[in-house]
């Protein structure tokens, strides 16, 4: 998914819309991940997610997103080696000892609520577990460095010191992203980097930090249907992700319930 390279700044009330935007959007991935067992399908995970958008009147910018044709859900549900961008199917069950991936987006008032998490179904691989725990805890490594008077590049480094500190990688081809009025703004925050490069961060910027983790590789390629994105090699993947609103103070977790 490409982006325009636009950094805006976001006043206090627009950052005030966005939080709405990204309630709604947890709550959304609440609902999916309240119903993850074995033998429900993607597309009824999808399902899940759209019944709290349409509760609210709002609408996913992930659905009709161009690429190579328009993408077909209001959700991204990745499975195992599905790192991202795994269309939702009625034909995909789950199973006992998978680990699945829910991205979701929302839009609220102009304004986008971008989140996601990996969760187990079952009982999971003790590799698995450990790629979970590390995959959500980078994204808070990352987060804490979304102050103002830091710079991008730290919140890249913290997150791959702390991903390789534990013997995983990092893929190179997708990127965390500005978010606000348009569901990929500028900056493009890549999950590794170097500490004090980068946009100098200050009050109003607004970034999804998305890291993206897997087992045994960094390389990825694209499945046929031209969309699903997954590991080279067929190990496991994972992916978390919040919206993060720089302040005067703490950085505000956008898209928590």
């Amino acid at each position: 998914m490409a982006w325009e390279r636009q950094i805006n700044i976001k006043t206090p009330q627009e950052i005030v819309i966005m939080r709405e935007a990204g309630r709604i959007n947890a709550e959304a991935l609440a609902a999916a991940r309240a119903i993850i067992r074995p033998g429900v399908t993607t597309a009824d995970l999808n399902a899940a997610a759209e019944e709290v958008l349409k509760k609210y009147g709002v609408y996913s910018p992930f659905k009709n997103y161009p690429g190579p044709y328009p993408y077909p859900a209001s959700t991204c549900v990745s499975v195992n080696e599905e790192l991202v961008h795994g269309i939702p199917s009625p034909k995909r069950k789950l199973k006992e000892g998978d680990i699945v991936t829910m991205d979701c987006g929302t839009v609220f008032e102009g304004f986008v609520g971008d989140s996601a998490f990996t969760a187990g179904v079952g009982e999971i691989s003790a590799t698995a577990q450990k790629l979970l725990e590390v995959t959500e805890k980078s994204l808070y490594e990352g987060i804490a460095q979304m102050r103002s008077g830091n710079h991008a590049g730290d919140v890249s480094a913290a997150i791959q010191r702390y991903v390789e500190s534990h013997g995983l990688y990092l893929t190179r081809e997708y990127t965390g992203h500005g978010v606000g009025r348009q569901m990929h703004e500028g900056p493009q925050l890549p999950n590794y980097g170097i500490a004090g490069r980068g946009l100098l961060l200050r009050p109003g910027v607004t970034i999804a930090i998305e890291p993206m983790v897997l087992v045994g590789t960094p390389v990825t390629r694209v499945m046929p249907d031209q969309w699903t994105v997954t590991s080279w090699d067929g190990s496991l993947t994972a992916h978390f992700e919040h919206s993060i609103a720089v302040t005067e103070g703490d950085p505000i977790i956008l898209t928590a319930l």
